[in-house]
């Protein structure tokens, strides 16, 4: 199941869509209602409601039925699938070789620290930023977790049970900041820092264990791995953090990068205006946005 947020046309009304091929979307809200289910407008609304699969599932067979609410997806436009999460938790350092590339030492369990939601933006939207408030912003490709259940103190072997699923993430670093300040909240938080879609996949379409990461810049492809290389696994990732803070429907959590990231490059890459970033995961999809100084 492929599930995002929507808009058609001029308006900015946006609506959970299920991508039922690869180029129609369904539109649930509409269909749920025809098809006697409640579906809300927002993703994170959605996963809040307990059987919200079987809803969805009844939404797509009636629009498949009657073939109504159907969009063609070139006539809509991609947002975050989940736009309005309460937290954005991240994992750094979570692959051992981009540890090493940064000379940091491997962790003994997670290193956890937060983007702000308002960083969250979606398929094709700018990355922005002024230059004169940073000038080394980095790239860094990262699988998201979605929150689908409230989560604490969850043990790793449950942990699957409180996913949603997943999307792809682009956790944009502002490095001068970042190492500067010597944490990392500011120079990962500023406006539209944290890019997510182009939508969420459920679980049963994809192994987590082993998937094929990567980011091209400008084309070229400068990031190039697997999720197989993760030191903290995903369910133990949610664990981890369940046991710390209760997880909402709708939270994300970057589950950290590979190596091959701007700064640490000789020379250093690094983004610019009308630099083109796009970070793709075999299975889920790929994330295109546009770099705009203003």
């Amino acid at each position: 199941m492929r599930i995002g947020q929507f808009s058609a046309g001029e308006t900015e009304q946006r609506w959970c869509g299920a991508l039922v091929d690869d180029d129609t979307v369904v539109n649930l809200p509409a269909s749920g209602t025809a098809a006697g289910v409640d579906i809300p407008r927002t993703l994170s609304a959605l996963l809040e409601e307990w059987n919200w699969k079987e809803k969805v599932s009844l939404a797509i067979e009636y629009a498949a039925e009657t073939g109504t609410n159907r969009y063609g997806l070139d006539e809509l436009t991609r947002h975050a699938p989940v736009d309005d999460p309460q937290k954005v938790v991240c994992v750094g350092l979570n692959y051992e070789d981009h540890a090493e590339e940064g000379d940091n030492p491997i962790p003994d369990e997670p290193v956890l620290f937060s983007k702000f939601p308002t960083a969250v933006t979606g398929p094709g939207d700018e990355i922005a930023w002024d230059p004169e408030y940073t000038e080394q912003v980095d790239y860094e490709a990262e699988l998201v977790v979605v929150i689908g259940r409230e989560a604490r103190n969850v043990s790793q072997d449950d942990a699957e049970e409180y996913i949603a699923g997943i999307t792809v993430g682009n956790d944009i670093s502002a490095r001068d900041l970042q190492h500067g300040d010597g944490q990392w909240v500011r120079g990962k938080s500023l406006d539209t820092f944290a890019p997510t879609g182009p939508e969420l996949v459920t679980l049963e379409e994809i192994d987590l264990g082993d998937l094929d990461i990567w980011a091209e810049i400008d084309g070229e492809r400068l990031q190039d791995s697997t999720t197989a290389n993760l030191i903290f696994g995903i369910d133990e990732l949610v664990s981890f953090c369940s046991q710390a803070f209760t997880l909402t429907p709708g939270d994300l959590i970057f589950t950290g990068t590979p190596p091959g990231v701007g700064v640490y490059r000789d020379p250093p890459v690094l983004l610019d205006d009308g630099t083109t970033v796009t970070i793709g995961i075999d299975g889920v999809g790929e994330l295109t946005n546009t770099c705009r100084q203003r």
